[in-house]
């Protein structure tokens, strides 16, 4: 009904029996309030989602510049700042494993102009950190960006010249055989950790400051297993002096075509995804989340970004943001209990 309309059947003022309706009259408007309200409600909703956005979005990426995090993060808000028509802003804000970039995200408004960039190391920290917010009660997830793969590597003077082998091996030597990891509590003491209980294998854990220590005493056979990043390693498999083993995706990588997946190799069950993406604070509205999902599918579709995605090691994965909430939920669990299986505890 328009404002003029409205003004035609308008009684002058002063005629208070107009003013105020009978009772019956009063019930009808009444019973009438729901569908005027929607009706009127549903162009505006159109409206806001239309304007969406009208200035530049920020992007928490929780880690330091430089990184498969920070490069992931960067990917994606050059791809939705060509989508939405608005610059979409990388902010760094590192610490504590990303969890004090997450918590800031969290805590920001839920207008959808900060989002932050999660990884797998969100489905480990709840483990290895006391968070002030709920995981899953306290975000809305927005869409998956990417899947990376491990690679499990030997020194190229190890017997075992695949998984199986070096299964057996570990089983008719057991405590004998060391892995190398980037520090206890991280995501690779974790995967092994689960990779050891699937196998039934007991092997002992050598800890390091960073995975480049760890990656240099797989070299010297001073430790005889370590799961590296693809980028890390391949320079020296394709030297000869790593082994990879088998990859943990449940796909092979591009850059490691003849490596088979942790499932080819014989050890089904074994798969752990270096999977990235976004979501918003609790709260964030439908038309929205949809909007950044469809941008986030749109640049994943473009075989340009796809390609960029491949050189680094990487896959285009976009999902729903139903999915991703349920791939956040499932690593949460999956995590929580290869965390208690190992003894670790949050500070």
């Amino acid at each position: 009904m328009s404002a003029h309309t409205i003004s035609r059947r308008c009684p002058p003022q002063g005629d208070a029996g107009d003013i105020f309706p009978s009772n019956s009259r009063r019930r009808q408007l009444l019973q009438m309030a729901p569908a005027l309200a929607a009706a009127g409600m549903a162009p505006w909703g159109k409206v806001a989602a239309a304007a969406y956005p009208d200035h530049p979005i920020r992007v928490i990426v929780p880690f330091a510049p430089g990184g498969g995090n920070d490069f992931i993060g960067r990917f994606i808000a050059q791809q939705l700042g060509r989508g939405l028509g608005q610059p979409a802003v990388v902010d760094n804000r590192a610490g504590a494993g990303g969890v004090i970039g997450v918590e800031e995200g969290a805590k920001a408004p839920a207008d959808g102009y900060t989002l932050t960039l999660i990884g797998l190391s969100y489905a480990v920290n709840p483990s290895l950190y006391k968070l002030s917010f709920d995981p899953v009660k306290d975000i809305t997830p927005i869409g998956k960006v990417s899947d990376g793969a491990l690679v499990m590597v030997v020194p190229a003077s190890l017997k075992a010249r695949t998984l199986q082998e070096f299964v057996a091996m570990a089983k008719a030597e057991p405590g004998k055989i060391n892995y190398a990891t980037s520090g206890a509590g991280s995501i690779i003491h974790l995967a092994t950790a689960h990779f050891a209980s699937l196998a039934g294998i007991d092997m002992v854990h050598v800890p390091y400051k960073g995975g480049g220590p760890a990656l240099s005493d797989t070299l010297t056979g001073r430790t005889q297993l370590f799961i590296s990043s693809i980028p890390e390693a391949l320079p020296h498999v394709k030297a000869g002096k790593l082994r990879a083993l088998a990859v943990t995706t449940s796909t092979r990588n591009n850059m490691l075509p003849d490596v088979p997946t942790a499932a080819e190799a014989g050890l089904g069950g074994f798969e752990v995804s270096l999977w990235n993406g976004l979501i918003g604070p609790k709260g964030m509205p439908a038309p929205v989340v949809r909007r950044l999902n469809e941008e986030i599918g749109r640049a994943l579709a473009r075989p340009d970004a796809v390609k960029v995605l491949e050189n680094a090691g990487y896959t285009a994965a976009p999902d729903t943001p139903e999915q991703f909430g349920r791939t956040i939920a499932e690593g949460l669990d999956l995590w929580g209990r290869v965390a208690r299986e190992v003894g670790v505890k949050p500070e």
